[in-house]
């Protein structure tokens, strides 16, 4: 069987995903015109042009451009339900959605409006799919973390729907230790910690992140390479690193897909896996990155299966769910 093929069909759990950043040009398009939202762009092939950014700061620019169509509940089901079918066409079988309220808050529009979205979304999945799902509320580390304190009080009424609390947006002059205090409250309510740290960030936000956020997984954190005490640590503790190649290409982090360093990352004994992050703006779905991979390291079966099987590894699905879905890969 062609290895794109078993990219294809042994079951698989994506841990990085923002859905607003898996928004499509024509889903972009399609609600616009709904609300009437003018975009500077004249056709779905204009959005889909001006994805050629080229740095973090101008992705987010974009980013932050596209999320204004997203206005009532079911505008947020719709961006959910658009990814979650794509999960089942790509036989992603979990999926842990990371969640901006920041970008809506700031816009007058309220957990009111887009929980229920999503949460009528991913119940649909689990019911027409048996896809499970489970939503990361994400602060904007470009904002003082005043504005998260008062984001993680908003959210009270759908704890119960929020599995974890993680930091993404600007990562250059925001180090984790601008956070310590709201995710030290976050982690008392009970909250799994995650973080984006060590993309454009230095090592040392990696290191911040686990003492002061104490988080129980690294988003990205490819740069931990560059301190080898770093790595010692990260291979005894096993806090898995959520790696997204072609984010990582995309924004620059390396220039060529031969250059990551996903391959030599696991081989030193590190709990790395596979995601696609912001899947619309980078140039690519979960089962795209791990073809990137393969066509530019070549990898082997053995080496898929094992980052399909260390995505459930560094789920936060119980011990025995892992265990189901392990064994169908070992099986496979």
């Amino acid at each position: 069987m062609p290895l794109s093929s078993i990219i294809k069909k042994i079951p698989k759990a994506e841990l990085h995903l923002h859905i607003e950043g898996s928004l499509t040009p024509e889903l972009m398009w399609r609600l616009a015109q709904k609300h009437s939202v003018t975009l500077p762009y004249a056709s779905v092939e204009e959005i889909e042009a001006a994805y050629n950014f080229t740095d973090l700061q101008s992705f987010l620019d974009i980013y932050y451009a596209g999320a204004g169509v997203l206005i009532d509940e079911d505008d947020f089901f719709s961006l959910m339900w658009d990814y979650l079918q794509r999960c089942h066409e790509e036989n992603i079988v979990h999926a842990e959605i990371m969640f901006d309220p920041q970008t809506h808050t700031a816009r007058g529009i309220g957990f009111d409006v887009f929980m229920p979205g999503f949460i009528k979304a991913m119940r649909k999945a689990q019911g027409d799919y048996g896809i499970s799902s489970m939503l990361i509320m994400s602060f904007l580390r470009h904002l003082p973390e005043s504005a998260a304190l008062e984001t993680l009080a908003a959210a009270e009424p759908y704890y119960s729907h929020i599995t974890a609390v993680g930091l993404d947006s600007s990562e250059l002059g925001h180090p984790p230790s601008k956070f310590e205090r709201v995710f030290k409250k976050a982690k008392a309510l009970g909250f799994k910690i995650v973080a984006h740290a060590g993309e454009e960030g230095p090592p040392s936000y990696i290191w911040e992140a686990i003492r002061l956020l104490n988080v129980d997984r690294i988003d990205h954190g490819v740069r931990c390479q560059e301190d080898e005490a770093l790595m010692d640590y990260l291979k005894t503790s096993q806090i898995p690193l959520t790696v997204c190649p072609l984010s990582n290409l995309k924004l620059c982090v390396i220039d060529d897909m031969r250059e990551h360093n996903i391959l030599k990352l696991l081989e030193a004994g590190l709990l790395v896996t596979v995601n696609s992050d912001d899947p619309t703006y980078f140039g690519g779905f979960l089962n795209a990155n791990y073809e990137a991979l393969y066509n530019a390291l070549g990898m082997d079966e053995s080496t898929i299966k094992t980052l399909a099987i260390n995505s459930f590894k560094a789920s936060f699905l119980s011990d025995e769910q892992k265990a189901h879905y392990i064994a169908q890969i070992a099986e496979y």
